[in-house]
Parts: C-alpha cells; structure tokens; sequence
C-alpha cells in the first residue's frame, strides 16, 4: 500500500504526458518556452483571476510575493505557528520578523481573531496558511487586514482545488501562492509553483522579480531571483490539469468514506478526530488527518502491518530550534502544540481504494484499543 499513488493517475494521462512532453523536447525552449504561459493563462482561468505568474516552487513563489510587497528587514509578517516552515523561513531569509499565531483545533488554520491580536504598527503583510486542502477564513482575515491597510498573502500550497464560499482557493488575497510539488493535489513531476492576483502591478513586479528583476533582457529595476518555473513541468501540469476537477471529486468521495468508517470504527474508550470542514467550505484533503492519543505507538502498530502514515507536522514552528526565541502572539500557541503531538495523516490520493480504507481503519482501530489495553 503506498501512501499516495501517482503511478495510478499517471497510467490515465501516460498519452497526454507523451505528447506534452515530446512537444517540449521538439521546440527546445526548456527556460520560458509557450507551455508557461499556456499553464498560466489556464490557471488564471480555472481560479478566476487576472494574473497567474509560474514560479520555480511554492516557497520562492512565498518569497517572491513577500518581495513584491517591498517587506523591509525588520517588518512583521504575522503567519500560522503550525505548518510546513517555508512561508517563515522565507520572511527569515529576507530578515523580516515572523510573528507566529495560534490555530483553530478543528481547522488547523489561524484565525482572524489571533490575529487581529498579533497586529502591531510593524506588521506589513499577513500569510495565512490553508492548511490539509481546507481554505482559511478568509474573509473574516482580509477584514482585519484591511482595517489596518495590510495586505494578505493567502499559502494555498494545500489548497488548489478547494473552495470557500464559492470561491476557489488562490483567488482569496492580494497574492496568493500556491505549490505543485509532486505529492500536492495538482502536482509535477519535480518542484514548481505559482503566484495568483488581480493586481496588475504586483502582477508586473512578480514577473520581473521571477527572471532576476528584469524588465527586459540585461535591463535590471530590481533585485530579483531565478524562480522560474520550467517549461518541463508546466508541459506536464497541463497534461494534469484535465483531469484535475475530477480527481478533487475522487479525493472527497475517499474522504466521505474514511468518516464514515471511523464514525461507525470501535476506538475503545477514545475518541478520533477525523477532519473538520465548516458549511461553505470545500477541501480538497491534501492530507487527511486525524488526531489520536499516543501517537508514535499507533505509527509503530500501523506500520507493524504495512499501514503507511505520516505526521504532517510534529513540531510546531515556535518550537523549532531555528525560530527559538522568536516572536510569538501573547497568548502563546497551545493549540499548535497539542496538534503538533497528536496528528497523523492516512493514506490519501484519488485512487484509494475502499478495500484499502476498510484495512486501513480498521488497523487504526485496533492499534488504538491497543495502546489503550
């Protein structure tokens, strides 16, 4: 059992890869070549903005939108203490002040409320975090935002295909940025990314900074990055684009299963915490993931049996060595603690199937009442 199955979907689309793949091969435009702005003028479509700029990865294209808003070192840039680390080592990397906020225990997200409590005269950008494939609330964030004329940076690495109220994901803030490295939703076959606006002059500066800051070729306004995205890779994020709608289908019909599985599971005398997704909310379960006691014992009695899992993340970022000492909101970050020790993440890709999911909790069931003996 793998833990997600690309090699599934890669059987459905092996004749598109070919020919999209062959085709770059026959142009030679390896850097820039038409496929990019084919992908970015599809993207922009199918999220419903103006702009979308490709990006070499989802963590320069964070780095990237900080850059275009002109962070400053010694800025705040208030983001989610529980998540993957590139949205705060890239404020780090551009010696900004990451000011770290507490989540929401069912969403895992960071909430308007925390954040409006983080918000200091220093504060120059906030990056919320969808975290699993659920959508921030929005909303409620952009209005605290505005209230104080900071922009929103939405991190929609999870969240491609997910919506809120209607709205897709990536379509959601003054940039929002979004990753397609290969375990993602909508994901390559190597590091890639985007950058989402309606701006038309954050669209113009992203643009430039993506190839070095320039406005055209050897003509410089500013310090920029190499952080294109490769015409190899937006070659086969088109061949996957397709089928995209329906595999965000596939992954909640997958998800539909596993809650009820684990409704109707004996779990002893504990409870699992399967995902929670708000009414107006879409996800599109990047990761599905539960909360059980004793976590690395239930790993070890899953893996004893060929379960694969993961833990997405056991430390949160306030904790990290890294960011020891760092700037955290005054009421600290509980939540993001108890959540860094108790999260797992089951297997989870379009294909899984129900026989699969069945064994799956099933094992998780008794390696629970186990721990719990």
């Amino acid at each position: 059992m793998q833990f997600i199955d690309l090699k599934a979907q890669q059987a459905r689309i092996r004749d598109d890869l070919r020919l999209r793949i062959d085709k770059v091969l026959d142009h030679g435009q390896y850097i820039m070549g038409p496929e990019v702005a084919e992908l970015e003028a599809a993207l922009a479509a199918y999220v419903g903005v103006d702009h979308c700029i490709g990006i070499a990865n989802g963590t320069d294209a964070i780095q990237i939108a900080l850059m275009a808003l002109d962070i400053e070192p010694g800025d705040e840039i208030i983001t989610s203490a529980f998540s993957f680390i590139a949205a705060a080592e890239v404020i780090a990397l551009l010696r900004a002040v990451p000011v770290f906020v507490d989540i929401d225990p069912l969403t895992y997200n960071c909430t308007a409320e925390q954040i409006a409590r983080a918000i200091t005269p220093r504060t120059k950008a906030i990056i919320p975090v969808d975290l699993y494939g659920l959508v921030s609330d929005i909303d409620a964030i952009v209005e605290v935002a505005a209230q104080h004329g900071i922009p929103v940076i939405e991190d929609a690495a999870q969240s491609m295909g997910a919506t809120y109220k209607d709205r897709r994901a990536c379509s959601l803030g003054t940039i929002a940025t979004t990753s397609f490295f290969p375990s993602k939703p909508l994901g390559g076959y190597g590091d890639g990314g985007a950058c989402f606006t309606n701006d038309p002059e954050l669209a113009a500066r992203i643009r430039s900074i993506r190839i070095h800051g320039q406005r055209q070729r050897y003509y410089h306004d500013r310090i920029g990055v190499n952080g294109r995205l490769d015409t190899l890779q937006a070659a086969i994020l088109l061949a996957k684009l397709p089928i995209f709608d329906e595999e965000v289908s596939l992954r909640a019909e997958v998800a539909s299963r596993y809650d009820r599985l684990i409704a109707c599971a004996d779990f002893g005398r504990h409870d699992i915490r399967a995902p929670h997704i708000p009414e107006g909310y879409t996800s599109v379960y990047a990761q599905y993931t539960v909360r059980v006691p004793d976590r690395d014992r239930i790993i070890a009695l899953l893996h004893q049996v060929g379960i694969p899992t993961a833990v997405h993340y056991p430390c949160a970022l306030h904790r990290q060595e890294v960011f020891a000492g760092s700037k955290v909101a005054d009421a600290g970050c509980p939540e993001s603690e108890a959540a860094a020790a108790q999260v797992m993440s089951l297997p989870m890709h379009p294909y899984l199937a129900e026989t699969d999911q069945i064994r799956i909790v099933e094992a998780l069931s008794s390696a629970v009442r186990d721990v719990a003996a």
